[in-house]
């Protein structure tokens, strides 16, 4: 499938820029009609110009992957004009770090507990 002309409905790139889709188009695989807006959030940020010579660039194999990654950086980009992909990604720095401090705690409880226990002692009411 090189080309959604075989649905007779151009993919996403061609019918967003109003052109004619060629049987070899090389977003068609990536960018079905259906979903226009992965495109255009890309074009607005990559320009489909700079997207066509990267796919032209990757082997075959690594374009799907490519325009995944495009796609999540061009909607964090969107969401986040500023920050983007980063801010996602400190985000979830901090939580790992808050996560690893829980669990740091919690083993210090779970010792505090062991430790407790495994001393031989008598109690008052056990004897």
């Amino acid at each position: 499938m090189a080309s959604s002309s075989f649905f007779n409905s151009p993919c996403a790139c061609c019918k967003f820029l109003k052109r004619k889709c060629p049987p070899d188009c090389i977003f068609a695989p990536y960018f079905p009609p259906q979903d226009p807006h992965k495109f255009i959030n890309i074009h607005k940020i990559f320009g489909a110009s700079n997207v066509s010579k990267l796919l032209n660039e990757l082997p075959p194999y690594q374009r799907s992957d490519a325009v995944k990654s495009m796609a999540y950086e061009a909607a964090a980009r969107v969401r986040d004009p500023v920050h983007g992909c980063v801010a996602e990604i400190c985000s979830l720095q901090r939580q790992a770090q808050l996560l690893q401090k829980e669990l740091e705690a919690a083993n210090a409880r779970l010792r505090n507990y062991e430790t407790f226990n495994s001393y031989p002692y008598s109690l008052p009411w056990n004897d």
